[in-house]
């Protein structure tokens, strides 16, 4: 009895063996999958950010370059939205200076009219 006891322990343990090594291909298949798809991502970060760079000589694009350009992007974005500020500010300068031309110009022409 105890040996069919051990005989049926090691088979389990064999089975377990069997589905720990399964598991473990698949995540090796998984975290094989999941680099390739990271590597296409970057890639295809780098070709929207600056086509002529990425693609272009072959080589894999790295973490480093990717990084940089998504920064080099969001600090001319950053840039972008200042300007547009400022413009937005001169415009409203202007608009406002051009009010008070015209309203200067109504009380000419209205003082005018009334000394013909």
């Amino acid at each position: 009895q105890a040996e069919e006891e051990l005989k049926a322990a090691w088979s389990q343990q064999a089975g377990q063996l069997r589905e720990m090594g399964r598991r473990e291909r698949l995540l090796r298949s998984d975290v094989q999958r999941a680099g390739e798809q990271l590597e296409s991502f970057k890639t295809r970060v780098m070709q929207v950010c600056s086509p002529s760079a990425a693609g272009s000589t072959g080589k894999a694009v790295t973490e480093q370059q990717v990084i940089e350009k998504v920064r080099q992007i969001s600090d001319e974005n950053q840039e972008s939205h200042e300007r547009e500020k400022s413009l937005q500010k001169e415009l409203s300068s202007r608009l406002a200076k051009e009010k008070e031309v015209s309203a200067n110009f109504e009380v000419f022409k209205n003082s005018l009219q009334k000394l013909q």
